[in-house]
């Protein structure tokens, strides 16, 4: 560093060697900000998918997965209030091998849900794997959530159905207590895939009392896929009545979808039976049949959100459902 003499024979401030004596340390400073500036506008785009996207688009490859943003902060004041009301929520989560999206997901929620003041714990019910006869447990999503059910607190006394890949994004969107019937948040005008008319995937609010007048969810949906078209029956089966949103203005933009098919594959094989069991209703079955073994429980704190990971085993009937294995 050189220092600049003043007329007055006073040095006034240090210039670095090497730099025109005209380059100050403000300027230094100025561009430093803006070199910070557009390293986060980068990390931002890239880890959207957004970089990956446009990529895409012009032809261009992009090496591997686009990566999941990091972690939001957890809200300023997060401690649950008795004056946020008599209701608490259980998040149910059904889950396996999906951790960029769960570290995004669980700081996401529970600020989200923290600044409506809605009361909640978040389950995240992880399937184990699972090798019988040398073949693998397929992914059930329903079964898991049957499962998540029964292991949630007695402190709770409704449920969220939730994706681990479908943020909200809208904070008029209701999460409180469906008194009146089931309450489809992700509805087919809102949600950013799915637009059918008997859609109720994605998320779902129901009061347990309501879930249990369903019987829960059908057991025998292994692989990807619907389960929850087999549950709207159910829902319709039980005199319940479905509400949605309503005054929601933002459109497909109303939730964040983190599912990028092109790396993250699901498992829709159907195998033999099971292409015509899809689509019956399952009248025996549901949470009085499930059958699971719960591992471990383990507390845990994502970006300073705390959350629940049950490690769960599910029993595969291979009697009932041979198509519950990979072969």
């Amino acid at each position: 560093m050189t220092c600049e003499d003043d007329k007055h024979g006073h040095r006034s401030r240090l210039i670095p060697s090497g730099l025109p004596r005209k380059c100050s340390v403000f300027h230094l400073f100025v561009a430093c900000l803006l070199l910070g500036f557009l390293s986060l506008l980068w990390l931002q785009l890239s880890c959207s998918g957004d970089v990956a996207r446009a990529a895409r688009g012009q032809g261009q490859e992009t090496p591997g997965p686009s990566r999941a943003c990091p972690p939001e902060p957890p809200p300023e004041h997060w401690e649950e209030d008795e004056s946020w009301g008599p209701h608490r929520l259980a998040v149910l989560v059904p889950f396996r091998e999906r951790f960029e999206e769960l570290l995004v997901f669980v700081p996401h929620m529970h600020r989200f849900l923290s600044r409506k003041k809605i009361q909640h714990h978040i389950y995240v019910l992880n399937q184990v794997d699972h090798f019988s006869l040398g073949a693998l447990h397929r992914f059930n999503r329903a079964a898991l959530i049957n499962a998540g059910f029964l292991e949630s607190s007695n402190s709770t006394d409704y449920i969220a159905m939730h994706d681990v890949d479908l943020l909200p994004l809208n904070e008029e969107l209701d999460y409180g207590f469906p008194e009146t019937g089931p309450f489809h948040v992700a509805s087919p005008e809102l949600h950013p895939l799915y637009h059918y008319k008997t859609y109720v995937g994605g998320i779902l609010l129901l009061s347990k009392q309501h879930y249990q007048l369903c019987n829960g969810m059908s057991n025998r949906f292994w692989g990807w896929g619907r389960e929850d078209d087999e549950f709207y029956r159910r829902i319709k089966g039980a005199g319940l009545q479905l509400f949605r949103p309503s005054g929601i203005t933002t459109g497909y933009k109303t939730f964040r979808h983190l599912h990028d098919p092109a790396w993250r594959k699901r498992d829709q094989k159907r195998i033999a039976a099971q292409k015509q069991e899809q689509f019956r209703v399952d009248r025996e079955g549901g949470l009085s049949t499930v059958k699971y073994r719960v591992d471990s429980r383990t507390a845990l704190s994502v970006g300073g959100a705390p959350c629940t990971v049950l490690n769960i085993m599910l029993d595969c009937d291979k009697a009932a459902t041979p198509w519950c294995t990979f072969s």
